[in-house]
């Protein structure tokens, strides 16, 4: 995510390195280089232009404290900046009335129909809401399975009637079926086209005026930079919508869509989807955004995921088990299912300050954990439970039932001993004498 717009304004901070005070020329040729790395991310030219000429202006003049590098106080201006230009804080969806309306709207492949289901879940696990999928797409048929199948997937009811071709009468009849079935939320996914045309202004407008939503959500593309923009202003125009929605950020190594679209339509950016699971959707939060940009890290939203997926008990019952020494394969792999929870490794990679730089241009797959889980699977549920028992010849019956190299058994092993090393230190003294440590240095 911003992988090249991260490392183009990191090479252009460190033009300002060496120097010991901030001048007019270092500072022209430091945002001379962060308007170019803007313009690569396909970030508009007027906005880019905009952008460097305010942190122009409150880099000049402004002393430099004496523990703080030039290029320490131009990062903290263009964080402050780059927060600003993408909404200053984040905003979450207005859902006061019983039930409230959500109109999705945007472009055919924007990913719509996924991001529906995604909400879905999202506001029945996260915000405790019973909420209806509501299909609306009476031109493509795969669009109305594709809802049914999420629909049963996330265990949400999705309304639909494949006799009606009036997409206004389909959502008012899901609207009244709502009302007397108690639902919080209406969630209606609409049609799309390949691209912005009347038909399908007129259309969504139409559903705009019966339904009257709470919330009209803009769901666009990040991987389509300027057009995106442009896309949006088309809909706003029509729709003023209350929200933008940034699908399929995860593939995005630009990002001038998620910092051009707010100063163009004036609308926050309410969520992200980051990756294909169902639960990889995250409230869109400006500042934490910047400093992924800025190669911060985001260790608050990692704290967050984790937080999510954590299961007290089991950690109760796995800490018992590194203090008696039990600690097995059984343990090790649920500790590896509960990570894959959290979401795409290389987006968690870049949560944490430095890592994600550190870890360059490295593909991590969560498919990276496939072998592990073979290897183990392949071993006997007395091996799992007791390590100890993995002799050379059980390793070769483990690596021939998971067609794996005995190589990658050998190595699973020892990093299996390391975790258990680790986590029985922490579990003693060092690893209390550390708690307190960081604990003292708050």
């Amino acid at each position: 995510m911003f992988d090249s717009l991260s490392n183009k304004l990191e090479s252009a901070f460190k033009l300002l390195k060496g120097h010991g005070k901030i001048t007019e020329i270092n500072v022209a040729e430091t945002l001379k280089e962060v308007r170019r790395a803007l313009l690569d991310a396909d970030v508009n030219f007027k906005i880019a232009k905009e952008f460097t000429n305010r942190i122009k202006e409150k880099a000049l003049g402004q002393k430099v404290l004496t523990s703080l590098q030039p290029g320490q106080l131009l990062v903290k201006i263009v964080k402050d900046e780059l927060t600003e230009l993408m909404g200053s804080s984040a905003e979450e969806l207005t859902l006061t009335e019983k039930p409230s309306v959500i109109l999705m709207s945007g472009l055919q492949g924007s990913g719509k129909t996924t991001f529906s289901g995604k909400l879905a879940l999202y506001l029945k696990n996260k915000k405790n809401k019973k909420p209806l999928l509501v299909a609306c797409d009476v031109y493509r048929p795969a669009a109305i399975d594709q809802l049914g199948v999420l629909g049963k997937q996330i265990d949400v009811p999705v309304y639909m009637d494949l006799d009606e071709k009036n997409p206004v009468k389909i959502a008012q009849a899901a609207l009244k079926q709502a009302q007397q079935q108690n639902y919080d939320v209406v969630i209606i996914d609409t049609a799309g086209r390949l691209a912005v045309d009347e038909v399908l202004m007129k259309e969504i407008s139409d559903i705009h005026q019966s339904v009257k939503p709470q919330e009209t959500l803009f769901v666009v593309d990040a991987m389509t930079g300027q057009d995106a923009v442009n896309t949006a202003k088309a809909f706003h125009e029509t729709l003023n919508f209350d929200g933008v929605i940034l699908t399929k950020l995860d593939g995005d190594t630009r990002g001038g869509a998620a910092l051009s679209i707010k100063s163009v339509v004036h609308k926050p950016i309410k969520f992200i989807g980051t990756g294909e699971k169902m639960e990889a959707l995250d409230v869109f939060y400006p500042e934490r955004m910047a400093d992924r940009i800025l190669g911060m890290g985001d260790v608050v939203s990692l704290v967050e995921r984790a937080q999510e997926q954590f299961d007290e008990e089991q950690a109760r019952k796995i800490n018992k088990k590194i203090a008696k020494n039990q600690f097995g394969f059984d343990d090790f792999l649920s500790q590896i299912q509960q990570l894959k929870k959290m979401g795409n490794m290389k987006d968690l990679m870049g949560m944490i300050p430095g890592a994600g730089k550190m870890m360059g241009d490295v593909d991590i797959d969560n498919d990276s954990f496939k072998y592990i889980e073979a290897i183990i699977g392949s071993m006997t549920p007395k091996e799992r439970s007791q390590p100890s028992l993995l002799n050379h010849s059980r390793k070769i019956r483990i690596a021939k039932g998971c067609g794996r190299d005995i190589s990658e058994v050998n190595q699973l092993i020892k990093q299996f001993e390391q975790m258990s090393k680790m986590m029985k230190m922490m579990q003693g003294g060092k690893g209390k004498q550390m708690m307190q440590m960081l604990q003292g240095s708050k």
